[in-house]
This record gives structure tokens, sequence and C-alpha cells, in this order.
């Protein structure tokens, strides 16, 4: 018996290749978001990703780590669209993360420090010249020793090579576009709310004109004073300290912003809990909320499931194109069905009311109590052909035998719906039904696109309306108005997920009951 001999292994070049190539933009966009990354300080982050990115290419350029290869391209995806998301807004529901609280203590200093400006009152006159540089406008300085400088908004001042007139003033440098007096008269009022960084310090103030041709120098009101971490107001005498809120404040609590990013513990959810302001509007939303959901599901499932049972006889005629024209509404683009059910519910010029209701001025958007009622309609034409389509089916798969052993024992026709077909299709349906709760208890879509939310409560502080379900406040508390809250619209995104997981297992255990007559 003779052993031959075993073949050599070749290698792809390829394959290999492709690996190559795909690990190295892989360490490549590691790379610069670490850079990224140390520059801002974000050392925790930098190691999670350092040890992400070797961890990914250990398991690339091994050759047994065959089953992590298939499993790591998966688990990169969930961790990042949904651990970190999740991660990060139950982070940011800790902090004060809102409008005028975004940026670093530092910036904030820096911002107050821009704002409230004054001219110095010993202010040298300095040249300028206008010039352009793209888009942003900027200052030509000649200083009083005859140096060009040149700043934007966004860009202290700096020296330049400059071309000179005959009284010794820069007119021009390289990279910008001088602007003639006609020019200057077209953007005047941009040219003068231009401040232009003396220095990289705030506290050097800004350059200002009033005419395009000198500048003078303008110091903020207010000094920050680092050994005691206060701004003193100079012209008031006022002294604002760290209020521990993000924020400095005067001794009667009152801030000054833009303040700061900072973490409030517990703040978000006790103010949303103990507040009557927050507190009275947000129980009003949870409750209809749950009436809103639930009842979309049971009219839905209502409507479709009497359709199915109207249409479940088998010597109907024409029933195939009656249960098409059922389905006819799911297959119409939920959002422009809304929008045109939002167009004929108009109280003035709307469908219903001038032709339906000959000339009512019934007000279905903007009374609290038909605005509910209008949004449940549309709900209710927008989500029966999905419950019709899963009723039918259900009631297909019941089976015969059943219906007739019932019939031969003399149940009725509701006896028989009652004890044989429906729990059967309960059987088959409950979990649909609780998806479909957990879908319409966050139908964001539906609320936005035909109310708006409204009409609006006016007795809350927060903005929210009267057919506001819990994701709709949560977008207007983060998204709308002047004050932008995001730390409590993140409180409020996990008293929602709270809230859906806790339905959701009870309804799950519930329906245990009903596989037992599977």
């Amino acid at each position: 018996m003779t052993v031959r001999d075993k073949a050599p292994v070749t290698t792809r070049t390829g394959p290999l290749l492709f690996k190559i190539v795909m690990l190295a933009l892989v360490d490549a966009g590691a790379l610069f978001a670490m850079s990224i990354l140390v520059t801002k300080g974000s050392y925790v982050a930098f190691t999670i990703m350092l040890l992400a990115t070797v961890g990914i290419n250990a398991i690339y350029l091994s050759k047994r780590a065959l089953p992590a290869k298939y499993i790591t391209p998966g688990v990169i995806f969930l961790a990042v669209f949904q651990v970190f998301v999740i991660g990060y807004t139950v982070y940011i529901a800790f902090t004060n993360y809102s409008t005028g609280h975004i940026i670093s203590k530092g910036q904030a200093i820096e911002a107050l420090l821009s704002q409230s400006q004054s001219r110095l009152p010993d202010s040298a006159q300095y040249p300028v010249t206008v010039v352009r540089d793209g888009s942003d406008l900027g200052f030509l300085v000649t200083s009083a020793d005859g140096t060009a400088l040149v700043g934007f908004a966004d860009e202290p001042l700096h020296k330049v090579e400059a071309s000179y007139d005959g009284a010794g003033k820069a007119v021009a440098t390289s990279g910008t576009t001088t602007l003639s007096f006609g020019d200057i008269l077209a953007v005047q009022q941009d040219v003068f709310d231009l401040a232009i960084p003396v220095s990289d310090s705030a506290a050097d103030g800004t350059l200002r004109t009033q005419d395009g041709r000198s500048a003078f120098i303008y110091v903020s009101d207010l000094h920050y004073d680092a050994a005691t971490d206060t701004l003193t107001n100079t012209a008031t005498g006022v002294v604002y300290t760290d209020g521990g809120r993000g924020s400095f404040v005067d001794s009667d609590g009152n801030e000054i912003l833009p303040g700061w990013q900072v973490a409030v513990g517990w703040h978000n959810f006790t103010s949303a809990l103990s507040e009557t302001s927050i507190l009275g509007p947000l129980l009003r939303v949870i409750v209809w909320t749950l009436v809103f959901a639930t009842l979309s599901v049971v009219l839905t499932f209502g409507l479709g499931l009497g359709i199915s049972l109207l249409f479940d006889q088998r010597g109907m005629r024409g029933r195939t194109l009656y249960r098409i024209i059922m389905v006819l509404p799911y297959a119409f683009p939920a959002f422009l069905g809304a929008l045109i059910w939002a167009g004929m519910l108009s109280k003035s010029f709307g469908f219903i009311n001038q032709v339906l209701l000959g000339g009512a001025a019934v007000p279905w958007l903007t009374d609290p109590t038909m605005a509910k009622v209008a949004v449940l309609l549309v709900n209710l034409w927008l989500g029966f052909p999905y419950m019709f389509l899963v009723t039918t089916g259900a009631l297909q798969a019941v089976p015969e035998e059943a219906v007739e052993a019932a019939r031969m024992d003399g149940a009725r026709p509701w006896q028989v719906m009652r004890y044989v077909k429906m729990p059967l299709v309960l059987v088959s349906t409950a979990p649909i039904l609780i998806s479909s709760f957990a879908f319409n208890f966050n139908n964001f879509n539906i609320i936005y696109l035909v109310t708006g939310g409204g009409p609006r409560d006016v007795s809350a502080s927060i903005p929210v309306g009267h057919t506001d379900i819990l994701i709709s406040l949560v977008y207007k508390v983060a998204f709308t108005g002047q004050q932008r809250d995001y730390g409590l619209a993140s409180a409020f995104s996990i008293l929602i997920f709270i809230l859906v997981a806790t339905i959701s297992i009870i309804s799950f255990r519930k329906t245990k009951t009903l596989e037992e007559i599977d």
C-alpha cells in the first residue's frame, strides 16, 4: 500500500489581498477616530476603540477563529446601533444636556466673555479694510507699528503679508478679496455686527467697526476670576458663582447662559415625577398613550376580524375582489394617507365638514376631545387592513373538523365563534396584537402628521398637546421650543422603555394560557 504525497497548500492571493485592504481601511478609520478622541480627552472611548481594533485584527488575521469572523460584523453593528444608542440615552438622562448647556465650562466662560461687550474707553483707533474669504467677512487691520493683521469671526487676528496704500494702510492680502465701498454698503449690517477676536483669549476683547474704515476694541462687561471661579459684572458689580447645575448664578439664583454640561444625577427623573407643571401633563400623556394604543389595537382587530368573518363564506361570489378592496388602505403609503385625512378633517375647508356634513364646523383637529377621536379614526382606517389580513389567515387555519364537530353537538353560530374559532384565532394572533400595541404605543407618525400633537396644552410648562403620546412628547421636549431639554427627553425615553417592557412581559405571560388551547 503506497502513501501518496500530500499536495502543497496554496493560498489564493485575491481573498488575502481583499482582507488586507479591508483591515487597512478599518484600521485607518479607527486611528482617525482615536486621534479625535485623544484630542477631546475621551480616554475611555479611546481605550474601548483601541481594544476593539486590536481584537478585530486578531480575529481576521487568525486561521482558527472562523466562527468569530462571521459573528464579529453583527456584534459591531449591534454595539454601534443598539448598545451605544441605549447607553448614550441613559447617560444623557442623568445630565443637564439642553439648550444653553451643551458646551464645556471653559467654552461657556469664553462665550460669556464674548457677550455684552462695550467699547474700551482708552481703545486706540485701528484702520481696517473689510475683506472676504469665500463667504466669511473679516478685517485687515493696520497696527500702530504698521504691521498687517487679518482676522475673521472664528479666527483671531494674526500677522500677514499685505499691500499698502500711500497712507500706509493695509488694503489687500493674498487669499482674500478686498471689498469696495459699494460692496460694504450691500452688507453693511453684517459688517457692523462683525466681531473679530483680538487673540485666543476672549478676555482681550474683539474689534468692531461702525463705518467700515476704522475699528475699536470692545471688551466684555464680565470679568472672570479663575482663583475664585467667579464672574463679575464690572458695570453693575453683580458677582456670579458656579451654581452646581452647569451655569453661573447670582445671589438670587438667576443664571446667565450659556452654561455647560454636567451630571445632575436623578434630577431629570425627580423633576418629571415631582414638579406639578411637568407631572400633570406627563400623567395625562401616559394615560392617553395607553388609551390610544389599546383602542387602536381593539378597534383595528375588531373591525378586521368582523370583515374577515363576513367574507369567510365559501359560497360568497366576488370574495377575492372584496378582499382586495379591503386591503387598499394598507397598500397606500401611510404618511400620505395621514396627510390627506388631516386635510379632509380641516374645520373650515375639509371635505368631511364641507361636503359630507353640509358645511358644518366640527372642530376635528382643534378641540381636545374631537382631535383624539379624529386620530383614532384615521389610525383605524390605516390599521384595519393589516388585522383583516392576519385574521383572514387565522380563520383559514381553523380546522374544519372542529367547527363541524361543534355544529353536530348543537352549537349555534355565535357559540362556534366564541368557543371554537375565537380561541384558535387568538392563539396565532396574540403575539401580533402585543407587537401592534407596542407599535401604536410609539406611533409617532400618525400623531405628528394628523394633529401635530395639538391642540396645545397651555397649562403645561413643557411643549405638549392634548393628543401627544409619549414619543411625540419626547420629540417636542428635545427638538422644539426655545428650551430644548435633551436630558429630560432622555429620561422620558427611559420611562417609555420601562412601560413598554413591563406591558409586553405581562402580555406574553398572559398569552401562555392560550398555548394550552392549541
